[in-house]
C-alpha cells in the first residue's frame, strides 16, 4: 500500500494451525508501521477456520479494513471460505511473484498463507509484496468486473443461459 494515501488497517486472522505464524506476522506488521486488526484466533487451541475467514472478510466488506491476511496450515481452507464472500478476491500465495501479480492483475484483497507451506521469512516477504503492490487496472479491471458480475448470479437459480463470464464485456 502506498505511503501517501491514508492506510486502512489490514485485517488478519488464523486458525490454530497458523497461530504461531500469525503472532510473528503481527510483530512484522508493527515493525513496518502497518496498522492491523487481529480477528484471532488468540491461542493454539483447535478452532474452525471459517469463523476467522468470515470475520476478516466482513471487516473488508464494511470498509473497516482495506485488505486481509488469512493463515491456516495450507492457506487453502481459508481461501475457499473467504471467496464465499461478495467482493472478496482471496488468493493462496506461496511465493512473492504470485503475491505481486494477484494484486496487479486480480486486485486481490485477501492474501492466504499456509503456515506449513511457507516459513516465517518467506511469509514476511510475501506479505510485503502483497501489501506494497497496487492494482494495475486497464484490461485487468475489465476481467475483475466480469468476476463481480458472476457474484450477481449467486442468488439466482442455475439456468441453461450462458454464464456472464462467457460473453465479451460491452
Amino acid at each position: 500500500m502506498l505511503e501517501e494515501k491514508k492506510m486502512l488497517p489490514v485485517a488478519i486472522g488464523c486458525d490454530h494451525g497458523a497461530y504461531e505464524l500469525k503472532e510473528q506476522l503481527r510483530l512484522h506488521l508493527e515493525e513496518k508501521g502497518i496498522p492491523y486488526i487481529d480477528f484471532g484466533t488468540f491461542s493454539p487451541e483447535s478452532v474452525h477456520y471459517p469463523i476467522y475467514a468470515d470475520a476478516v472478510c466482513k471487516a473488508i466488506q464494511r470498509g473497516e479494513c482495506e485488505r486481509g491476511i488469512l493463515l491456516c496450515s495450507t492457506g487453502i481452507g481459508m481461501s475457499i471460505a473467504a471467496n464465499k464472500h461478495r467482493g472478496i478476491r482471496a488468493a493462496v500465495c506461496s511465493d512473492t511473484y504470485s503475491a505481486r501479480f494477484t494484486r496487479l492483475h486480480n486486485d486481490s484483497n485477501v492474501l492466504c498463507l499456509g503456515a506449513l507451506v511457507v516459513g516465517r521469512g518467506l511469509a514476511f516477504d510475501i506479505v510485503d509484496a502483497f501489501l506494497s503492490t497496487e492494482f494495475e487496472g486497464g484490461r485487468h479491471a475489465v476481467r475483475v468486473n466480469m468476476i463481480n458480475e458472476l457474484e450477481k448470479s449467486w442468488e439466482k437459480e442455475p439456468t441453461d443461459d450462458a454464464p456472464a463470464c462467457s460473453r465479451e464485456p460491452s
